[in-house]
């Protein structure tokens, strides 16, 4: 009981400094509700940019995709347009671009996530070379366990490429681990610089969707998406909340 009221604490302050963060870039938490009746993985976007704000979060079948809002805005698209959520055999894949592609074609060939993203750096967008994050949560075995990852330029030098890797054997009931792609905001932005950090999650999807808009800076977040993986039947459900209405 004292360890996990001293979980709390640390998540609450983790709390406080996403709120008072303005530019934490894009974000993976993955983690458990309370009751662990479901694994949750969440992804947000967000934007300094116009063309980085104009995009939204649609479902394609089972997966989902991020579009273009309005096509009349111009700007390059190249690492925008991706699947953040895919999933194969149980294994459930996250990410902040088309690194997911990578993980889920090694995946179905079975290697692993890090043989993956061994294969791939972080996103040519100098200077700011933005990190890659991804995560994954394998269903395949009765030790559920998942992992994340971050791909980053060392001092926005991009002849070299950090990368770390983070396993979890076990679920904490009612907590997340989140990284993001940036530490703050500025010119050139900081990569994320930390170790995946605990953050607080909800029973209800729609209670998870609402903590983390509300979390995020309300002039640059962009769009949430929550998924819920049934730890008994293994079915999934997604819900999405967008800036951007159509």
């Amino acid at each position: 009981m004292e360890k996990m009221v001293e979980i709390f604490n640390i998540a609450s302050q983790n709390e406080t400094y996403l709120k008072e963060n303005k530019y934490p870039g894009r974000g993976i938490i993955i983690g458990a509700t309370p009751s662990e009746k479901h694994y949750v993985q969440i992804y947000w976007i967000m934007g300094r940019s116009k063309n980085s704000r104009n995009r939204l979060f649609i479902m394609e079948n089972n997966f989902i995709k991020t579009e273009i809002f309005d096509e009349k805005i111009e700007g390059d698209r190249s690492l925008i347009i991706y699947y953040p959520i895919k999933s194969i055999n149980n294994y459930h894949i996250i990410s902040n671009g088309d690194q997911t592609e990578t993980i889920y074609d090694f995946i179905n060939n079975n290697k692993t996530f890090k043989n993956a993203l061994d294969t791939r750096e972080f996103e040519p967008d100098p200077p700011n070379y933005t990190p890659r994050i991804s995560g994954f949560i394998d269903l395949r075995s009765e030790n559920s366990n998942y992992g994340l990852s971050v791909l980053k330029t060392i001092d926005h030098n991009k002849e070299f490429c950090q990368r770390n890797y983070y396993y979890y054997t076990k679920f904490i009931k009612g907590f997340g681990h989140c990284v993001h792609t940036y530490d703050h905001d500025d010119n050139p932005i900081p990569s994320f610089s930390k170790e995946p950090y605990l953050i607080k999650l909800h029973e209800n999807i729609d209670d998870n969707i609402k903590y983390i808009w509300d979390l995020l800076n309300i002039d640059n977040k962009v769009s949430v998406l929550v998924k819920y993986i049934s730890k008994e039947i293994n079915q999934t459900m997604i819900k999405i909340k967008n800036r951007n209405n159509r």
